[in-house]
Protein backbone atom coordinates (compact mmCIF):
# COMPACT_ATOMS: atom_id res chain seq x y z
CA UNK A 1 0.00 0.00 0.00
CA UNK A 2 1.43 3.54 -1.03
CA UNK A 3 1.89 5.86 2.62
CA UNK A 4 -0.36 8.93 2.40
CA UNK A 5 -0.87 12.04 3.66
CA UNK A 6 -3.85 14.14 4.57
CA UNK A 7 -3.81 17.26 5.51
CA UNK A 8 -6.46 18.15 7.71
CA UNK A 9 -7.65 22.09 7.80
CA UNK A 10 -11.01 23.71 9.95
CA UNK A 11 -12.87 25.57 7.59
CA UNK A 12 -15.47 28.38 7.86
CA UNK A 13 -16.99 28.05 4.78
CA UNK A 14 -16.93 24.68 3.01
CA UNK A 15 -18.23 25.30 -0.43
CA UNK A 16 -15.74 28.48 -0.48
CA UNK A 17 -12.55 26.33 0.44
CA UNK A 18 -13.63 23.74 -1.93
CA UNK A 19 -13.87 25.81 -4.74
CA UNK A 20 -10.43 26.86 -3.45
CA UNK A 21 -8.99 23.56 -3.54
CA UNK A 22 -10.24 22.92 -6.44
CA UNK A 23 -8.93 26.04 -8.23
CA UNK A 24 -5.28 24.45 -7.11
CA UNK A 25 -5.81 21.37 -8.63
CA UNK A 26 -7.82 18.76 -6.15
CA UNK A 27 -10.34 16.66 -7.37
CA UNK A 28 -13.07 15.33 -4.84
CA UNK A 29 -13.68 12.48 -3.46
CA UNK A 30 -16.82 11.61 -2.42
CA UNK A 31 -16.16 8.92 -0.44
CA UNK A 32 -14.42 10.97 2.33
CA UNK A 33 -17.00 13.79 1.70
CA UNK A 34 -20.37 15.05 3.11
CA UNK A 35 -22.16 17.98 4.33
CA UNK A 36 -19.30 19.10 6.93
CA UNK A 37 -16.19 17.42 5.16
CA UNK A 38 -14.36 17.15 1.70
CA UNK A 39 -11.65 15.23 0.99
CA UNK A 40 -9.66 16.82 -2.45
CA UNK A 41 -6.60 14.52 -3.77
CA UNK A 42 -4.03 16.24 -5.17
CA UNK A 43 -1.80 12.70 -6.22
CA UNK A 44 -2.23 9.24 -5.54
CA UNK A 45 -0.56 9.78 -2.31
CA UNK A 46 -1.85 13.10 -1.28
CA UNK A 47 -5.12 14.60 0.37
CA UNK A 48 -6.46 18.06 1.88
CA UNK A 49 -9.44 17.10 4.70
CA UNK A 50 -11.82 20.40 4.40
CA UNK A 51 -13.44 19.65 7.73
CA UNK A 52 -16.21 22.20 9.36
CA UNK A 53 -15.15 23.48 13.05
CA UNK A 54 -17.49 21.32 14.16
CA UNK A 55 -16.43 18.52 12.33
CA UNK A 56 -12.95 19.60 13.09
CA UNK A 57 -14.07 20.01 16.99
CA UNK A 58 -14.51 15.63 17.04
CA UNK A 59 -10.65 15.33 16.20
CA UNK A 60 -9.12 17.68 19.10
CA UNK A 61 -10.35 19.50 22.09
CA UNK A 62 -7.25 22.16 21.51
CA UNK A 63 -8.92 25.65 20.45
CA UNK A 64 -9.19 25.98 16.71
CA UNK A 65 -6.54 28.73 15.60
CA UNK A 66 -6.73 31.61 13.12
CA UNK A 67 -4.24 31.19 10.19
CA UNK A 68 -4.71 34.55 9.20
CA UNK A 69 -3.02 35.56 12.40
CA UNK A 70 -0.92 33.35 13.39
CA UNK A 71 1.28 30.97 11.37
CA UNK A 72 0.54 27.34 11.81
CA UNK A 73 2.31 25.09 9.34
CA UNK A 74 4.68 25.63 6.28
CA UNK A 75 2.53 24.01 3.06
CA UNK A 76 4.15 23.67 -0.17
CA UNK A 77 2.50 21.94 -3.28
CA UNK A 78 4.83 20.79 -6.24
CA UNK A 79 4.08 22.13 -10.02
CA UNK A 80 5.71 20.64 -13.30
CA UNK A 81 6.53 23.49 -14.77
CA UNK A 82 8.01 26.88 -13.87
CA UNK A 83 4.72 28.39 -15.66
CA UNK A 84 2.84 26.26 -13.89
CA UNK A 85 3.54 28.25 -10.58
CA UNK A 86 2.05 31.60 -12.19
CA UNK A 87 -1.13 29.42 -13.96
CA UNK A 88 -1.94 28.10 -10.29
CA UNK A 89 -1.67 30.98 -8.60
CA UNK A 90 -3.73 32.78 -10.87
CA UNK A 91 -6.50 30.49 -10.67
CA UNK A 92 -6.64 30.46 -6.78
CA UNK A 93 -6.62 33.52 -6.67
CA UNK A 94 -9.58 33.90 -8.96
CA UNK A 95 -11.23 31.18 -6.41
CA UNK A 96 -11.08 32.98 -3.47
CA UNK A 97 -7.18 32.94 -2.31
CA UNK A 98 -5.04 35.75 -1.93
CA UNK A 99 -2.08 35.84 -4.15
CA UNK A 100 1.51 36.47 -2.60
CA UNK A 101 1.10 36.85 1.15
CA UNK A 102 4.79 36.08 1.09
CA UNK A 103 7.29 37.26 -1.21
CA UNK A 104 8.37 35.23 -4.46
CA UNK A 105 11.10 33.18 -4.36
CA UNK A 106 13.42 33.16 -7.83
CA UNK A 107 16.83 30.59 -7.71
CA UNK A 108 16.76 30.20 -11.40
CA UNK A 109 16.26 26.05 -10.53
CA UNK A 110 13.52 26.95 -8.05
CA UNK A 111 10.72 28.99 -7.96
CA UNK A 112 8.03 29.39 -5.85
CA UNK A 113 4.95 31.95 -4.90
CA UNK A 114 2.27 31.66 -2.36
CA UNK A 115 -1.20 32.02 -1.61
CA UNK A 116 -3.38 32.09 1.04
CA UNK A 117 -6.70 29.74 1.19
CA UNK A 118 -9.87 31.70 2.49
CA UNK A 119 -9.23 30.55 5.71
CA UNK A 120 -5.91 32.08 5.80
CA UNK A 121 -3.48 28.83 5.38
CA UNK A 122 -1.07 30.06 3.26
CA UNK A 123 0.59 27.35 0.47
CA UNK A 124 3.63 27.62 -1.01
CA UNK A 125 3.21 26.53 -5.16
CA UNK A 126 7.03 25.56 -6.38
CA UNK A 127 8.75 24.19 -9.37
CA UNK A 128 12.35 22.98 -8.88
CA UNK A 129 14.43 21.71 -12.11
CA UNK A 130 14.13 17.84 -12.25
CA UNK A 131 17.84 17.80 -12.49
CA UNK A 132 18.56 19.96 -9.15
CA UNK A 133 15.77 17.60 -7.05
CA UNK A 134 17.73 14.91 -8.46
CA UNK A 135 21.24 16.47 -7.04
CA UNK A 136 22.50 16.93 -10.12
CA UNK A 137 23.33 19.95 -12.36
CA UNK A 138 19.97 22.54 -13.17
CA UNK A 139 18.92 21.72 -16.90
CA UNK A 140 19.70 24.67 -19.16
Amino acid sequence: MTRMIFVNLPVRDLAASQAFYEALGGTVNPMFSDEQAKCLLFSEAIGVMLLTHERYRQFTSRPIGDARIHSQALLALSVETRDGVDAVLETASSAGGTADPNPRQDLGFMYSRSVEDPDGNVWEIMWMDPAAAAGGPPDA
